[in-house]
């Protein structure tokens, strides 16, 4: 038999919480001495402990906890549960930490006060491109609602090639259209340029990207968390030079590596005088 305190070292928690979780009814003492009070637990309640920890570090209530205890979950079963919730924490933090660096982003862009340097823009002509795309809506414009719908494209979009087995032939191109709909939805393009025309057998569509006669572009370095920077410098330089956006803008993967900090994009929207 283990003391209270002895316990409690064993099994990493606090005398505190063994006695509320007494409280509660979720971990009795094997024995209490009835002069001293003095709770007494088996080391095979080690075993019970680690699940509600476990349980309870994951989210669940203690009530919630108690229910799957009591409801005698099997080991497999739990472990199941116990893996599901872990992914859905890790998203959890995922999504925070894209929100943090957009936060980031917006207060760079405000210590700058949007200041860009004319140099960074080149205007140039952009030449037509055929590509095979897919397309699906994400919620607006931010690079959170739009990283993660435009990066399920790209690994669908390439394994569809792959299968067809039509070559890529030039850099990924993404670009977007504000739907009609008014609720601030965006129609997102993952686009990888082609040699094949259309073909109904296709499980894809193959699209011919029109000209740029006239684009202001930008380069961009690093994971596109950090894109609105050079988006919104590159609508006020346009907006300060006399021009107007003329069509969807595109983002032009330069360089591609597992290390989204050593990508390089190149920005390309089409202008015409304002």
């Amino acid at each position: 038999m283990l003391s209270i305190g002895d316990f409690a070292a064993h099994g990493r928690v606090s005398v505190r919480m063994l006695r509320h979780y007494d409280a509660v009814g979720l971990l009795r003492p094997d024995r209490v001495d009835p002069v001293s009070g003095h709770r007494w637990y088996g080391a095979g309640q080690l075993a019970r402990l680690n699940r509600i920890v476990a349980i309870k570090e994951l989210g669940f209530t203690l009530e919630q906890v108690g229910r799957i205890l009591d409801d005698r979950v099997g080991d497999a079963e739990l472990r199941g549960m116990l893996r599901l919730r872990r992914a859905e924490l890790e998203q959890r933090i995922v999504a925070d930490r894209a929100r943090l660096a957009q936060v980031e982003a917006r207060l760079r862009m405000i210590e700058k006060e949007g200041a860009m340097p004319v140099d960074d823009v080149v205007v140039k002509s952009v030449p037509a491109v055929r590509v095979a795309e897919l397309s699906a809506v994400a919620d607006d414009f931010e690079p959170t609602s739009i990283g993660p719908v435009v990066g399920r494209l790209f690994e669908e979009l390439c394994a569809r090639l792959e299968r067809a087995r039509v070559p890529i032939v030039g850099p990924a191109i993404c670009y977007y259209e504000q739907r009609a709909v008014g609720d601030g939805s965006v129609l997102a393009h993952a686009a990888m340029p082609v040699n094949v025309g259309p073909d109904p057998g296709h499980d894809f569509d193959v699209v011919d990207l029109p000209a740029m006669e006239r684009a202001a572009t930008v380069i961009h370095r690093g994971d596109m968390n950090g894109v609105l920077e050079p988006w919104q410098g590159l609508g006020r330089w346009i907006a300060d030079n006399g021009y107007r956006s003329d069509g969807p803008g595109r983002e032009v993967t330069l360089v591609y590596s597992e290390d989204a900090g050593e990508w390089v994009t190149e920005i390309q929207e089409p202008i015409a005088p304002a």
